[in-house]
């Protein structure tokens, strides 16, 4: 593990270059994908932003000194040029942009990416919402980065001549996008934050309504409640009734409420039949027809994508199925350990990556060094402080610290035998036995603990007084610590 989480952090040293724009450099894609996307490259660079802050702040601000007098972000960013002939937008840069802030501490980079996330905004509502009814429509495959998906069979990759406010005249076109428009949504939710956080409360309020409306419109036309799943509305208002990783993107921006959210999690998302797979999430759900089982290269029709797994935190911690997380986060990296590189996709039931699937694959490496420190490691999300004590197998010992800002250093020392020791500066909080993760405030107060298995779990936690307190915990249990 060590091993592999060194190789991951030098092989994203090594893809962070200068691309056509600028001089600074931007972490890029890896393998034959010379560039930079706006799909991916923002929350990647994010990731890798808790080892190199400027990287992060690069590979957002290439996307807004490129951006167009019209407001238009471009789709990609390579070596020695600009792509613009489609959208290409999956989680929203707004969002990105602002934990990037967050993490840096950059306040003058929030006037920047509001400004910019802001006309981005307007061009998509004055270009891509043709029945006015606050969506993002989808013109070609690309736009999703759905590469070789049944979902756009036989339909053009890019926009004529490279415009991306040109719709192809092909059938069913422009699709009302379920993914789409949650990235949009998701997008008018950061923005509401950030001009909160910018002291634009009217213009916050503003944000909200208009994500407010979007979210209702998402829910009206692309939502099938019988199904329990998100669909594409043609042109000529049918659904495109394929389900694949849209339902996971809608999830990512946090669309739906809880009580919704459970429902669609047991039907589709946990169901062993549909989604979770082995080493989860395919890109096709596999008891649809349209899954190939041939798994091809560089394919959304049915391999479990690196990319899927790397934006799963943002949405199964939001919908707090913590013990789910922890089973694909092992899986990935149990795949990714055995593997000799960092490649783009495996096949769901084995975890075999596919054999010439792309390779150096900065998403893959992002999971490495992500998914450790969220499993094996202690991790900060805004206030609460997160410390994982997930044995990986029997017999190992394993020391992580991590200097977290506003903390301190924290300190996990897992041992088979005597469990896992919690310190803050020195100053032990805890001993745990039991696979679970302990929540505490960002001073180590313990807060509760949570479920981190998908079996139930015997727990026990000893204070620096000598106090014990035990649980039997089910998958996602979580309860509160008191004094």
């Amino acid at each position: 593990m060590q091993h592999k989480y060194r190789e991951a952090l030098d092989g994203l040293q090594h893809n962070t270059q200068p691309v056509y724009g600028t001089t600074e450099p931007v972490l890029i894609e890896g393998g034959y994908y010379n560039g930079i996307w706006l799909e991916c490259g923002p929350l990647e660079a994010l990731i890798y932003g808790r080892y190199a802050p400027e990287v992060a702040l690069a590979s957002h601000r290439i996307f807004f000194r490129n951006q167009r007098q019209d407001g238009y972000i471009p789709c990609t960013l390579l070596a020695d040029r600009m792509l613009t002939g489609q959208i290409q937008s999956v989680v929203p840069i707004a969002a990105t942009a602002l934990e990037t802030a967050l993490l840096t501490g950059d306040e003058g980079f929030l006037e920047e990416a509001y400004a910019a996330c802001s006309r981005w905004d307007q061009w998509l509502a004055a270009n891509r919402d043709s029945r006015g009814v606050s969506l993002t429509e989808a013109f070609c495959e690309y736009d999703t980065g759905h590469d070789n998906s049944p979902r756009f069979a036989g339909l053009p990759k890019q926009c004529p001549d490279a415009r991306p406010e040109l719709c192809p005249d092909a059938a069913g076109l422009p699709y009302l996008a379920p993914d789409l428009s949650a990235t949009l949504y998701g997008g008018r939710v950061a923005l509401s934050t950030i001009a909160d956080r910018l002291n634009r409360r009217a213009e916050s309020e503003e944000w909200a309504a208009k994500a407010e409306h979007t979210r209702r419109s998402l829910m009206a036309y692309c939502f099938d409640p019988e199904e329990m799943m998100f669909y594409d509305l043609t042109r000529d208002n049918r659904w495109l009734r394929i389900r694949g990783d849209v339902l996971t993107r809608v999830l990512g921006e946090r669309v739906v409420e809880q009580s919704l959210f459970e429902h669609i999690f047991e039907r589709h998302i946990a169901n062993p039949d549909s989604y979770w797979t082995p080493y989860p999430l395919p890109s096709i759900a596999i008891d649809d027809p349209r899954f190939d089982h041939h798994l091809p290269e560089n394919s959304w029709g049915g391999p479990s994508q690196a990319l899927t797994a790397l934006r799963a935190p943002r949405w199964l911690e939001h919908y707090r199925k913590p013990s789910h997380l922890a089973h694909l986060m092992k899986q990935w990296l149990s795949a990714l350990t055995a593997s000799s590189d960092f490649k783009q996709q495996l096949n769901p039931w084995t975890g075999v990556f596919i054999a010439s699937s792309n390779h150096q694959y900065s998403p893959a490496m992002c999971i490495v060094i992500d998914f450790v420190r969220r499993l094996y490691g202690v991790a900060r999300e805004q206030d609460r402080v997160y410390w994982s004590h997930a044995p990986n197998r029997e017999g190992v010992t394993r020391y992580y610290a991590e200097q977290i800002g506003g903390c301190g250093l924290a300190e996990l020392d897992y041992h088979a035998e005597r469990g896992s020791s919690l310190r803050l500066d020195g100053a032990e909080l805890l001993r745990v036995t039991g696979t679970c993760r302990i929540v505490t405030d960002v001073q180590g107060r313990p807060l509760a603990v949570q479920s981190f298995s998908l079996h139930d779990e015997s727990i026990t936690i000893v204070y620096p007084d000598g106090r014990e307190q035990r649980w039997r915990l089910a998958a996602n249990e979580e309860r509160a610590l008191t004094d």
